[in-house]
């Protein structure tokens, strides 16, 4: 197996959101923002190569949305997931697999874009887009609170063209040495992926803990929709994280690609930060 990191680019979010009740004077410790409070973060995917399957997790924003849309997220950065994908010795028709851990717009708007004449068409266009049942249900009937993340654009186009299909939670499984771990604290049915590499195992934590400023319990997205069932969540995949060894590859972090962590007298800590090219 190989796994190579797959920068899609950088862009802002209010560091209130992102901390919840947690005050910036604590936060911005780990997470600088700023004169308009807004911290920058990573859309960070990652590229599986597995026997005969290319598996990429995750696509980032995508381009297709309007000025106005980009306007509130501040997108900068020479990084795009195509370009990207290329610096791999990777086109778009190699890709097998994307695994969507959740359809908010910065985790699959790029799996979507647009034709030579303007109708949708797929980015990977002999891929299998992987979802869920469950939030496959809680996306295309959102709720309220997180209508605004889940767009159709995004989300339609990949059952109408016949490419969506749906991971078995029950066999928590894509294929061998991949496996699954569900979490609902941020959104219904999110997957992350459990990867055996290297002889170690690499957990890619997407918005269950978006950065390491977020190991703290306390630290939970005001975007999160069980933001009490996160901190449980949290609390139990970090002391297995600590207990396992487990390595974290960070979806968000614009500076920590991955990182272990340590059981300390105040419960679980950040222990080492690394790029994964050095496991």
């Amino acid at each position: 197996m190989e796994l190579r990191v797959v920068n899609t680019g950088f862009f802002k979010l209010d560091g209130g959101a992102m901390f919840g009740v947690v005050p910036k004077t604590l936060w911005s410790r780990t997470n600088a923002a700023d004169e308009n409070n807004l911290c920058t973060w990573a859309m960070r995917s990652l590229l599986v190569v597995e026997n005969n399957r290319i598996v990429l997790i995750d696509n980032g924003i995508g381009d297709k949305q309007d000025a106005k849309f980009f306007s509130h997220y501040y997108l900068h950065g020479d990084d795009s997931l195509r370009g990207n994908l290329m610096k791999l010795g990777v086109s778009t028709t190699d890709i097998t697999d994307n695994f969507l851990t959740h359809l908010h717009f910065d985790h699959c708007g790029g799996g979507v874009g647009y034709g030579s004449h303007g109708q949708y068409e797929m980015t990977f266009p002999r891929a299998t887009y992987w979802s869920n049942k469950d939030h496959w249900q809680w996306a295309t009937k959102p709720n309220p609170r997180e209508k605004a993340s889940f767009l159709e654009e995004n989300i339609l186009p990949m059952e109408e063209m016949g490419q969506l299909d749906f991971i078995d939670l029950e066999k928590t499984q894509l294929f061998d040495g991949f496996d699954i771990i569900t979490v609902d604290g941020h959104t219904d049915k999110q997957m992350l992926p459990k990867i055996k590499y290297k002889d170690k195992t690499i957990v890619f934590v997407a918005d269950l803990l978006p950065s390491v400023g977020h190991i703290p319990i306390p630290y939970v997205m005001g975007y999160d929709t069980r933001p009490l069932l996160t901190m449980d969540e949290k609390t139990r995949f970090l002391e297995e994280a600590a207990r396992e060894e487990y390595i974290l590859f960070f979806e968000h972090d614009a500076v920590n690609e991955c990182c272990t962590v340590k059981m300390t007298d105040r419960g679980v800590r950040l222990d080492q930060t690394f790029k994964l090219h050095e496991i």
